[in-house]
């Protein structure tokens, strides 16, 4: 039995099991369309690209706000996911962090129109800058301490400070086809080895 008192591998177990999958791929969709055409995209495409009708979205998700908040969520969720996995997989801590902050770069990267789906919603956008914080800040400090302690990077650098450097250098590059922030990220990254006595 389950947490629930259902049997493992019930119907109703199997139909949330169902559910959960089938939402994961409604947001995995709704984030490859967001990359491309930003979170105004039509709800076709990306029902389509779900290959889903229009009306399963809506659905599970009533408003475009609805949607781009469940998408943002996932992402960070994603994120914050890949933290541990890297840091066991990696050769040092610093390629750990490294990497993990390129797919930070990334989530960063393709969120235009955010805050435009989120306007007049204060209350709702603090409560995601919240989950965004609570979820990648531990996450980013796990990274950066491992990558301290074994000698890699320097040490006078907290997680907030280089979480807030990134967002900074990745401001406007949805826009302006000439900035690279990937590019500048990698150079922060490689600057954390510069050590001063």
């Amino acid at each position: 039995m389950d947490d629930n008192g259902e049997r493992a591998g019930s119907p109703a177990k199997s139909r949330r099991k169902d559910a959960r999958r089938n939402q994961q791929t409604l947001l995995d969709a709704a984030a490859a369309v967001f990359v491309t055409s930003g979170v105004e995209a039509p709800v076709r495409d990306i029902a389509a690209k779900a290959g889903v009708g229009t009306g399963t979205i809506y659905r599970h998700f009533p408003t475009r706000a609805d949607l781009v908040i469940a998408v943002y969520r996932h992402q960070v969720d994603a994120c914050a996911e890949a933290g541990p996995a890297l840091l066991a997989a990696s050769p040092t801590p610093h390629a750990a962090l490294g990497r993990w902050v390129g797919l930070f770069v990334d989530f960063l990267v393709t969120k235009h129109g955010l805050a435009a789906a989120m306007q007049g919603d204060g209350a709702g956008f603090e409560a995601l800058h919240t989950y965004f914080l609570d979820r990648l800040l531990p996450v980013c400090a796990e990274l950066l301490d491992a990558a301290t302690a074994s000698g890699e990077v320097r040490s006078d650098l907290d997680a907030y400070q280089l979480l807030r450097g990134i967002g900074n250098l990745c401001i406007g590059a949805d826009s302006d086809p000439r900035y690279d922030a990937r590019r500048l990220v990698a150079l922060l990254v490689a600057g954390l080895r510069d050590r001063t006595d």
